[in-house]
């Protein structure tokens, strides 16, 4: 891969992340899990759910904030280091994207045949509230174009603690 390339790949991945933290933030910041229980119904059945739901979503805010970081570190030294770069996206790949897909509470999966329908690809495992629908929909086409654009750190070699504790 190029170091022009490269660059450019972090450039874009910055911008998506920036853009799922800032999504992530405003709603966690606004909502509650009483008022979701409370909105959703039964409070037996939707308060494990919900808790779980936020706790993913808590764990996708912090990866992507300390990607996003790791990121911007790398675009804003004074020499490209493409090497870096890699691991970074790499570590972009694997924390962030992959606790997107794979969320720990398993609140929703993916069923990728149906996004070739024209069907979202996100199957929630209970009906959740419009606005959290709407959340997880959209993190999904960005989160659907990082792995597209990374899918090359997929199964790479996982990067080495020297070079990520040096950020």
């Amino acid at each position: 891969m190029s170091g022009t390339h490269l660059k450019l790949l972090c450039e874009e991945t910055f911008r998506r992340l920036k853009r799922v933290s800032m999504e992530l933030e405003r709603f966690l910041n606004q909502v509650t899990l009483s008022e979701l229980v409370k909105r959703s119904g039964d409070p037996e059945e939707f308060e494990a759910y919900y808790r779980s739901y936020l706790s993913d979503l808590r764990h996708l805010l912090v990866n992507s904030e300390n990607a996003y970081e790791k990121v911007g570190v790398c675009l804003r030294r004074a020499r490209f280091s493409e090497e870096f770069a890699q691991e970074v996206l790499h570590n972009v790949y694997h924390t962030c994207i992959n606790c997107f897909y794979y969320p720990k509470g398993e609140v929703y999966d993916e069923n990728s045949r149906m996004g070739y329908a024209g069907e979202e690809p996100i199957v929630f495992s209970k009906e959740v509230i419009p606005e959290l629908r709407q959340l997880t929909l959209a993190l999904s086409k960005t989160f659907e174009q990082m792995r597209n654009d990374l899918h090359y750190f997929e199964n790479d070699t996982i990067p080495t603690n020297e070079v990520m504790s040096s950020v």
